[in-house]
């Protein structure tokens, strides 16, 4: 991309960059929860897990399978397990007790291998003594003192103590910053920026959590993006064409907006109106399909992991492995939307038996199985909110806790049967967004104006990454969401896209958001999923394709050059201006003596579009840059 007159400048920062980020480069990042543990489930599991440990070989944990020594990290060549699925003796070749693995399962195990290993933080297959527990705690809330006001930090103060850490506080710039990227999914404008850190009341960091929430328009185009992971909600794609897809856009995004009581909200999606019937309705895919595809299973499988924080998905075939669910439990949810009689299958084959409308958790409240189905569901969707039901509210405010400090209190996400590493904390984030009404915006707001979320992001390093207890020690950084780059780029170089794909009334004449077109490849490559499944926690790691995209993709290209036109338009003679702009826009700093120097050198004494596009380009590598922290 570079111009000849700046080759050698830029490739001093090409290299300057890729140095910085070729730690986090990988090949395709594995995905250890719909790839690797699918695997390890079915072929190792009955004979190496939760006490059962042949040849004392354990998969517990990542940790405990490192210790037996069976695979190499980062060398699948000279890993054992790899020599042990793929040889033609009988009395070594793994699994034992049933047919040997294809060269695509075996594929993917040495990816996974020579990518590190990577393992779902807190997943283990060893059952805990720790019972996670339905109805609500309200625990006791230390007073406020001298030092902490936030209830949030109250609770973690002894914590912290005994733990040892102490907590960092962060620049307002930097926490400008990561503020509007987490409420609003943008950057500050140099404007925006000055005058905030201009600002002279103490209060100031509160007030501004509070307006950029009272950006109604600017909230809700960003959480959309969460909420349609979450919902698996797109504008095209499998099933839209044939009709077996329904979106629900125009209720998601108004629900948004309005701020819609949560227990509201839910009963709206699971007993709907025709404006939200999309989500339980799920997909009717072409074509023959396993008994656990139905749409019927797939009701059972989302309803409980997007609102209970449970995986359905290995009980749907069978009695799970991994957790306490039961083929008679994913069968007896999935019968409450079924127009039909609903037979079980088990591993795809029917057994005879019937399933019975039931939910999960039948100490809420009893079903009525014989009622009609919308009654049914109607049914469901009060008890699924009810005052009783702790697991609702506490999988969604560990959802919102992950989404703004990078891990959850409890970890995974989709495992609320995990014990948190605080309690309290959890159960009071729980309670008190019943107190306040179901109101997500206040338990947002109640996050980000805490010195915890405040506080600087901690260094993950590999010993961390692989002791057994976690401890918090600060917000963790996070990847700009492939909607979150866009929407900086196209704000700051003014090349948003004029028409949004989807269809949403009255939204004005502000620059359309990268949450409301169709994904792009750019887009995929960055993260976006293809939402033809539940979606809540996107990958972590930079991949080679990712890399190769942003250095040499054509889109990527295309847009830097229009944006380098618009800037070249906008300051016209004053480069260092633009330079200026660029820096505060997208870092919430300017830029440095020697950045600003080797800026002006790669624009030239005659900037072009693409001299500026490189400029642009340089900027957006920068791991300050593509990082919220």
């Amino acid at each position: 991309m570079a111009s000849p007159t700046t080759g050698r400048i830029f490739l001093v920062f090409c290299l300057q960059v890729f140095a910085i980020c070729r730690p986090t480069l990988a090949a395709e990042p594995i995905d250890f929860a719909h790839e690797v543990l699918p695997l390890l489930t079915t072929a190792c599991a009955k004979c190496h897990s939760n006490g059962n440990y042949k040849g004392s070989f354990s998969i517990d944990t990542r940790e405990s399978l490192l210790e037996s020594g069976m695979v190499a990290v980062g060398k699948s060549d000279e890993s054992e397990l790899i020599e042990r699925l793929t040889t033609d003796d009988s009395e070594l070749r793994m699994p034992a007790e049933s047919d040997s693995l294809t060269a695509e399962q075996i594929a993917i195990f040495r990816n996974w291998i020579d990518q590190g290993v990577p393992w779902e933080e807190g997943f283990s297959f060893k059952q805990s003594s720790y019972e996670a527990p339905l109805a609500p705690r309200r625990p006791e809330v230390p007073p406020v003192n001298e030092k902490y006001s936030n209830p949030i930090d109250r609770i973690l103060q002894p914590y912290l103590q005994s733990h040892e850490v102490s907590l960092e506080g962060i620049s307002d710039a930097m926490f400008a910053r990561r503020a509007w990227l987490d409420l609003i999914g943008l950057t500050p404008t140099p404007a925006e920026l000055e005058k905030f850190l201009k600002g002279a009341r103490s209060d100031r960091r509160a007030r501004l959590v509070q307006k950029l929430l009272e950006r109604k328009q600017d909230y809700a185009e960003h959480w959309l993006t969460f909420w349609n992971d979450l919902l698996r909600n797109d504008y095209s794609g499998v099933g839209f064409i044939t009709g077996g897809r329904k979106q629900i856009t125009g209720w998601l995004y108004q629900s948004i907006y309005d701020n819609k009581p949560f227990d509201q909200f839910a009963r709206e999606l699971v007993s709907p109106s025709p404006e939200s019937e999309g989500f339980i309705n799920g997909i009717q895919w072409r074509g023959q399909v396993n008994a656990s595809q139905v749409r019927e299973i797939q009701f059972s499988q989302n309803l409980s992991q997007v609102f209970l924080g449970i995986n359905m998905k290995c009980a749907s075939c069978h009695d799970s492995f991994i957790n306490s669910w039961k083929l008679k439990d994913a069968y007896g949810l999935a019968a409450v939307v079924a127009n039909e009689p609903l037979e079980l299958h088990r591993c795809d084959k029917p057994t005879g038996e019937m399933a019975v409308a039931s939910f999960l958790y039948p100490e809420l409240g009893e079903l009525d199985a014989t009622a009609p189905r919308e009654q049914r569901l109607e049914q469901l969707a009060h008890l699924l909110t009810h005052k009783g039901n702790g697991r609702f509210t506490r999988t969604i405010v560990n959802r919102i806790w992950h989404r703004l400090m990078g891990r959850g209190l409890v970890q995974p996400v989709d495992d609320m049967d995990v014990r948190p590493w605080s309690n309290d904390l959890l159960d009071f984030l729980a309670v008190n967004l019943v107190d306040n009404q179901y109101d997500l915006k206040h338990t947002i707001e109640l996050i980000a104006t805490s010195k915890a979320y405040q506080s600087h992001c901690e260094i993950v390093s590999e010993e961390l990454l692989n002791t057994k207890e976690y401890v918090f020690r600060g917000p963790r950084a996070r990847r700009m969401t492939a909607e979150q780059l866009f929407d900086t780029i196209w704000e700051i170089t003014d090349t948003a896209p004029a028409k949004a794909a989807a269809v949403i009334k009255n939204r004005g004449d502000q620059p359309v958001r990268a949450a409301l077109m169709n994904s792009s490849l750019l887009m995929r490559s960055l993260g976006r999923p293809n939402r033809e499944q539940i979606v809540t926690t996107r990958p972590a790691m930079l991949s080679t394709l990712q890399s190769l995209d942003l250095s040499n993709g054509d889109e990527f290209h295309d847009l830097l050059i229009r944006g380098g036109e618009k800037l070249l338009k906008q300051w016209n003679g004053e480069p260092e201006l633009m330079v200026n702009h660029v820096f505060q826009s997208a870092l919430a700093r300017l830029p440095t003596p020697d950045e600003l120097a080797t800026s002006l050198a790669v624009l030239g004494d005659a900037p072009a579009a693409e001299s500026a596009a490189d400029l642009l380009w340089i900027v957006f590598m920068l791991p300050e840059f593509q990082m919220i922290r």
